[in-house]
């Protein structure tokens, strides 16, 4: 696992600086601690930092060149059937010096050139400078594992794997994006293809791009279909999705280095370590993080796979420590991002990285299979919608949730938010479901300015973009395929950061996109079964799994917020939201805050997500804005 970064004058001959290449680079040092490589060309920079996976040798270096020195590569990520490709592109002709999969991409672009994605497997974001066509080929796996995003202003283009290399170079104007500022305070973090920054942009997962004299042409070379549903019986496709699985987790079972697992305790993780310990014969080495908050607590039920298994388990308790942490977690997300459970994602990565430099985790189980509690509120809720005629829902319904919305009983504010959602239609009522800090609220809350940057601007087009696209008329399924582009990435930005902040590499096999194409056509009653969620790999994982792990109440990795922000937090959180040189100043108005906040630590309401939200942004603010 590594880091990228580059430039190229592509209007211009002015000639790339390999000092500003070096700074790029070093700024993610973290992402690659083994080596580091800069390659200059005139107008055209490349620069790499190495966590050394495959091939530890030298002859891993990068960047790395064609034997003819035409083509160029920067590279993150890991293809896990390289081995395969290799030996077909041998009988092709082609020639090695290294044992590393890097090399591989190279032969393949200069076999079939952009086509060349077709045949990686694995998560990727890497950068090809072809010399023989003054171009810049670009491209991130399918289901965005690997972050890389890019400036571009008509004349120049930038890449790395963080914005914090793209921000060393001076050309780089640091402007907020204002849409991009109402997403994330809805979504909690920034959806493709937007980031905070005016001009700095991610590529999209499943998306290619060439950048040439021309400028910038992007395509999307992947998407995920449900409009075909695979047909047998209940045991046959079980059958068949335990093969597919099994053999994904064996693939990313290759490396040169020590390799592990997380645990969490729940379905998909402890799927992943029963299927690890079947194939190896040492014991498997798990991670898992516990709270010293029962209601947040799910050690026990790890600790009941790492005995079953007779894993090599070590575990570490998260206590009242997040203030210490909160400002790393700034610096290294490079713009606001508010998944607190970025926290036990922070330390049972260092924990890991302690045993290994590789780990297996169970990301991707909740939105292939439909896990999430959100699905059986969304299905209630649809239930509800085809009982009670649309005009009584759009009329009525609003009048009551304002009726319920000044109440102080948890209940009934759930109420509110229920018949504020049943009153919409069912893609705009999930995205209420996905998102937080109502229209109300939100406009007591922001300046008139901020009003004004925003415009007409409507968060929901990315929800409804989604929905729309999904190639099914089923409900649950596009919703599905809405969260596989938009919710997911949020998760596995979080894994990516967090683990690459303590040098580790982390490898999803249910986000195997073989796996993701064949999930994706099993009928949508067999992942979510009258209210049973992930009903289907429940029958997959069946025969090695107990019941007290299969059929328990889903926790999440969630942490006390709410608690926090009365306690551990208070005095920061204040300290940050209402300094008078906070740069949430500029955007709300603290009359409007200093409600929230009184509201939450006087137990009226439990603004601890919005509260987590506002603190995190402020930290960005002061970490790159300032």
């Amino acid at each position: 696992m590594c880091g990228i970064t580059g430039k190229y004058n592509f209007q211009t001959e002015e000639p790339v600086s390999p000092e500003l290449i070096r700074a790029m680079t070093d700024k993610i040092v973290y992402r690659g601690p083994d080596d580091q490589g800069v390659y200059t060309d005139g107008n055209i920079g490349l620069g790499h930092r190495r966590l050394s996976i495959l091939d530890l040798s030298e002859l891993g270096h990068q960047p790395m060149g064609s034997e003819d020195g035409t083509i160029w590569i920067v590279f993150n990520g890991e293809i896990y059937n390289f081995q395969t490709v290799r030996a077909d592109l041998i009988s092709k002709g082609h020639t090695f010096k290294s044992e590393c999969d890097t090399e591989v991409i190279i032969c393949l672009y200069q076999e079939y050139g952009e086509d060349c994605l077709k045949y990686l497997r694995g998560m990727f974001a890497f950068a090809i400078w072809d010399q023989n066509t003054s171009t810049l080929f670009l491209a991130r796996d399918r289901i965005g594992k690997k972050p890389l995003f890019y400036y571009y202003d008509g004349k120049t283009f930038i890449f790395a794997s963080e914005i914090k290399s793209i921000l060393e170079d001076p050309l780089v104007r640091r402007e907020m994006n204002y849409q991009a500022f109402y997403d994330y305070f809805k979504y909690l973090y920034v959806p493709d293809p937007k980031t905070i920054y005016k001009n700095i942009y991610k590529l999209e997962p499943g998306y290619c791009m060439t950048c040439s004299k021309e400028g910038i042409k992007k395509r999307e070379y992947w998407d995920i279909s449900f409009a075909e549903e695979h047909r047998g019986s209940l045991a046959d496709i079980s059958e068949e999705l335990l093969h597919i699985l099994d053999e994904s987790v064996r693939l990313r079972m290759i490396s040169d280095v020590p390799l592990g697992a997380f645990l969490s305790g729940g379905i998909d993780s402890s799927g992943v370590v029963a299927l690890m310990a079947k194939q190896q014969d040492n014991p498997v080495t798990t991670c898992s993080i516990g709270f010293d908050s029962e209601a947040y607590d799910e050690i026990e039920f790890a600790r009941m796979i790492a005995d079953k298994f007779r894993t090599d388990h070590h575990e570490f308790t998260v206590k009242q420590n997040a203030e210490k942490i909160l400002t790393d977690l700034a610096y290294y997300f490079d713009e606001p991002f508010a998944d607190s459970s970025a926290i036990p994602t922070f330390y049972v990565s260092q924990l890991a990285r302690q045993k290994v430099t590789v780990a297996l985790s169970g990301d991707g189980g909740d939105e292939n299979f439909a896990g999430y509690e959100k699905y059986y509120l969304d299905d209630i809720e649809n239930k509800i919608r085809k009982k009670i005629p649309r005009v009584i829902r759009k009329s009525f319904f609003p009048f009551l949730s304002g009726l319920l919305s000044n109440a102080n009983h948890t209940l009934l504010q759930r109420g509110t938010t229920l018949l504020n959602a049943l009153s919409f239609e069912s893609d705009y009522g999930f995205y209420l479901t996905n998102t937080e800090v109502r229209g109300p609220l939100w406009n007591m809350l922001v300046t008139d300015h901020t009003k004004k940057q925003i415009s007409d601007y409507d968060p929901f087009s990315v929800t409804q973009y989604y929905y729309n696209k999904a190639d099914t008329d089923d409900h649950l399924s596009k919703i599905l395929y809405t969260d596989l582009k938009t919710y997911l990435t949020e998760i596995l930005v979080k894994v990516d950061r967090m683990s690459m902040a303590n040098s580790l590499e982390v490898r999803s096999p249910i986000l195997d996109h073989h796996v993701i194409e064949f999930v994706a056509g099993i009928p949508a009653h067999l992942k979510y079964n009258r209210g049973e969620k992930k009903y289907i790999l429940k029958q997959c994982f069946q025969p090695f799994l107990p019941a007290e792990v299969m059929y328990r109440k889903k926790m999440g990795f969630s942490v006390p917020l709410a608690d926090w922000f009365r306690g551990e937090l208070k005095d920061l959180a204040n300290q940050y939201f209402f300094d008078k040189n906070a740069g949430l100043c500029y955007f709300f108005n603290t009359d409007s805050l200093r409600t929230v906040w009184d509201m939450h630590q006087t137990g009226k309401r439990n603004y601890a997500t919005l509260l987590w939200s506002l603190l995190m942004f402020e930290l960005w603010h002061r970490e790159f804005m300032a």
